[in-house]
């Protein structure tokens, strides 16, 4: 079943130069090496700033919220990671590597690659990455990744709660009740952070492609309590709907954890990849953050107002942007 369904599928490409299946009493002829673990150190790499990203986020479930630079520090480090299209193709990367650690999926890509072709199988793979989601063991390797993604986007959801709260608190406060006259240099400051270089801990770095949502993993580090976090408690209110991933999204994540070794020449696999980490729906998506988010501290007076912004666009905004539905902006 699989194979007509490619066939259907792959009809408009290089298909008919490919050589005639071998009948179906023959197996075929393996092209193909056994699967191997996605730990390609160019995706690692990538998903190291996803990764950090987590770091940050950890971190600010317990820091201070006890004066303007605990807030000034706080948006400059998150606004560092929403630079062009460094958080997207972290993300994917990141996401790839937990799809990956499902070897049933990966066989069944390297199946079809057998049958009609390295070439054929990426082409597929590249210019309809919801193909990926098709696959006959497809499902635990989504399941993994949309699990993974609603982990890691309820606990910014959780942080952003914790700002908002504080943006509330801290009307009593002295400090952040002063007009605040550091408009100009704070948008400044924020387009500065994108020149940040992202650190990650050496210990984190080495977990990384372990398998598990960042959140989970950066819990262990931070809190040791990693059985604090649950799945996020969805809700509905009029004119929403409940969480339906969007299958060109997962499907492209599926794309890159199989594209990793289908192709004998690593630098056509890595050429394929490297445009596959590119999401155009949610680089509009955070880039839009970035304009709100300017867009609220221009508007503030107040210090405790520069809370809401982080919470309601730094945040919030974000975990939108990168669940596992399709980004609104």
């Amino acid at each position: 079943m699989l194979k007509l369904l490619v066939a259907s599928l792959l009809v408009s490409t290089s298909l008919q130069d490919q050589p005639a299946a071998a009948p179906a009493e023959d197996a075929p002829v393996l092209q193909l090496e056994a699967p191997a673990p996605l730990d390609s150190s160019a995706l690692r790499d990538e998903a190291s700033s996803y990764a950090a990203y987590h770091s940050v986020i950890a971190d600010l479930r317990d820091a201070p919220i006890g004066s303007a630079a605990d807030l000034d520090n706080a948006m400059d480090t998150l606004s560092s990671f929403y630079s062009e299209d460094r958080l997207v193709r972290a993300w994917i990367a990141y996401t790839a590597m937990i799809a990956a650690q499902h070897p049933e999926y990966l066989d069944d890509v390297r199946e079809l690659a057998d049958y009609y072709g390295p070439e054929a199988a990426m082409s597929g793979l590249t210019f309809d990455p919801a193909f990926a989601t098709s696959f006959e063991n497809s499902g635990d390797a989504q399941t993994s990744v949309v699990d993974a993604l609603e982990r890691d986007t309820a606990q910014i959801r959780e942080v952003a709660e914790r700002y908002r709260n504080a943006a509330y608190d801290l009307q009593s406060a002295r400090w952040a009740n002063v007009r605040a006259r550091d408009r100009e240099s704070r948008l400044a400051a924020i387009e500065q952070a994108a020149e940040r270089n992202i650190a990650l801990d050496s210990d984190v770095q080495n977990r990384i492609g372990s398998g598990v949502a960042a959140s989970e993993l950066f819990e262990n580090a931070a809190r040791d309590q990693a059985s604090t976090f649950m799945a996020p408690q969805l809700s509905l209110t009029v004119g929403e709907t409940a969480i339906d991933p969007d299958r060109q999204r997962i499907g492209r994540i599926l794309s890159v954890a199989a594209l990793e070794d289908l192709s004998a020449d690593p630098a056509r696999s890595r050429e394929v990849i490297d445009a596959l980490l590119s999401d155009p729906v949610v680089e509009r998506c955070l880039a839009w953050v970035r304009l709100d988010l300017q867009q609220c501290v221009a508007a503030g007076h107040f210090k405790y107002e520069d809370s809401f912004c982080i919470a309601e666009h730094a945040l919030l905004d974000v975990s939108r942007c990168i669940g596992a539905s399709t980004a609104t902006n």
